[in-house]
């Protein structure tokens, strides 16, 4: 809470508390403004999701995965390209995925499909990438098909969550590109 208004201030007058509340609220709000400007961000396009490889949904409902699948890496993408320099646009075109397990039916009482994990099925991803600068100049563009085979050794490093093989791999593929200077580091 900013200010709380029925509290008595002495000489205050409940004109001068609002305007207090109102000044209060636009800093934080300039503040937040002025955050969002200063880091890179994201932009990403889903092309022709139905010919991915593997984007089924489990015991989901497809319209309702699909839509939390793209969410959640759009998000990745926008908290990676918060580690670019200000201005920076990171604009991705995903062209293929391959979530890593494999969707098989199952019968518990009712018939429904679950994704098994199996250190043959890794996640796989392939995407278009271009990292523009704050004045829309190219720093950097490519074509990207990555995988990671070995997501099952490395089980216990993770938390689990929906997407935790595939993040993970993509957090792993964006500081290989840092560590290699293809993509500029923020304040490097």
């Amino acid at each position: 809470m900013l200010v709380n208004t029925t509290m008595q201030i002495p000489g205050a007058t409940a004109a001068r508390l609002n305007r207090m509340k109102h000044w209060m609220l636009g800093m934080v709000t300039a503040s937040i403004c002025a955050c969002t400007a200063y880091a890179g961000s994201a932009k990403v396009t889903w092309q022709e999701p139905d010919n991915y490889t593997d984007i089924r949904e489990g015991n989901d409902l497809r319209d309702s995965f699909r839509q939390a699948l793209f969410s959640e890496f759009e998000l990745l993408f926008a908290d990676l390209a918060r580690q670019l320099p200000d201005g920076c646009v990171f604009d991705v075109s995903v062209t293929d995925v391959d979530l890593a397990g494999e969707v098989n039916p199952m019968h518990f009482g009712l018939w429904r499909d679950i994704r098994v994990f199996k250190p043959l099925y890794w996640p796989r991803m392939s995407f278009d990438y271009k990292l523009t600068d704050g004045m829309g100049q190219m720093l950097v563009s490519g074509h990207e098909d990555i995988k990671d085979m070995a997501f099952f050794d490395r089980i216990v490093q993770l938390r689990l969550t929906r997407f935790s093989f595939e993040q993970r791999m993509l957090r792993d593929w964006f500081r290989k590109m840092q560590r290699e200077a293809k993509f500029p580091e923020k304040g490097g």
